[in-house]
């Protein structure tokens, strides 16, 4: 037995309201060089008063993370990757992945170095994020100032809508 196995618990309880932000633990890095993105972060402060998204991470331990993610309805979540093998459950809502629409019992699985990006649906999603590691990075894939303004604008018009809005409601999926 390794001596990474002796350390592991054996068995462990966690309590969600106890869970720290993304920012609060501090177990993601961001990486590389986006400076259209970093000259457009005045305007998306500006464009937003509510925010569009929220997270946190319920357990986390050497070797392995859970993440809690809601981003509310339309959240552009940019095109990006991880250094980390990372599994996506979600829980409730959906998302709009290139073609696909995937929704509440659904997921998918994303390589280390892999980029993705998705937009949440129309009642948001609630999503947990699985990694098979304890902290990892953030690269974001920069794009021309022209398209940010896109996402500025996508964003300020969400804004008002996201201020009063609460989670998706979860449903159980269909079995056929």
């Amino acid at each position: 037995m390794s001596d990474n196995e002796t350390q592991r618990p054996r068995f462990e309880i966690f309590r969600g309201a106890d869970a720290p932000t993304l920012e609060e633990c501090g177990c993601m890095t961001y990486e590389g060089d986006a400076p259209n993105l970093a000259a457009m972060q005045p305007r998306f402060a500006e464009a937003t008063q509510a925010r569009g998204e929220y997270n946190d991470v319920p357990y986390r331990r050497p070797g392995m993370s859970l993440a809690r993610l809601w981003f509310k309805s339309g959240f552009p979540l940019p095109l990006h990757t991880h250094d980390c093998e990372c599994l996506y459950y979600i829980v409730a809502g959906s998302v709009r992945m290139g073609s696909e629409t995937l929704g509440a019992g659904d997921g998918f699985y994303v390589g280390a170095d892999v980029p993705y990006s998705y937009t949440a649906g129309p009642e948001g999603v609630e999503i947990l994020e699985f990694r098979n590691t304890d902290s990892f990075n953030i690269k974001v894939k920069d794009k021309p100032v022209e398209a940010w303004e896109k996402t500025v604008e996508v964003m300020r018009d969400a804004s008002s809508r996201w201020d009063g809005e609460n989670p998706p409601v979860r449903k159980m999926p269909e079995k056929v």
